[in-house]
């Protein structure tokens, strides 16, 4: 949700991937919907590993899982970047009904849409 949210905020400025630690499964349909939400479309999204990635010139790394900030602190001794950990608790522990869960998935969006514009300066675009 992060990179494609500031590939969205930033389309021409920010080069912004998403990685994790473990490949990944089916899409989370959660997700899919908080996003549209917002019109962003993630369906054809697929999970990258960091042994996948095929670029490392990167000049930060986000990490938002106590794994992922540890494995990008492991990789910062032999390539040079910075790492930021924004700790996010899991929507999809969230129990109870699907608008319960939602609502979890909608939070963690909003939080993330919040630090990134924060992080990185956005401004809205002009009108007109």
């Amino acid at each position: 949700m992060a990179a494609a949210m500031t590939r969205h905020l930033f389309p021409t400025t920010i080069y912004a991937t998403s990685v994790g630690v473990h490949e990944g499964g089916e899409p989370d349909h959660f997700v899919l919907a908080v996003m549209d939400e917002i019109g962003i479309d993630l369906s054809a999204h697929k999970a990258t590993i960091f042994e996948e990635l095929g670029d490392s010139s990167f000049d930060l790394v986000v990490t938002m899982a106590p794994e992922a900030h540890h494995h990008a602190l492991e990789m910062t001794r032999t390539m040079a970047f910075d790492v930021e950990y924004w700790p996010c608790l899991d929507p999809s522990l969230e129990s109870g009904s699907r608008a319960q869960r939602l609502d979890a998935y909608r939070r963690l969006r909003d939080g993330l849409l919040t630090r990134i514009k924060q992080r990185f300066d956005w401004t809205p675009p002009p009108s007109g």
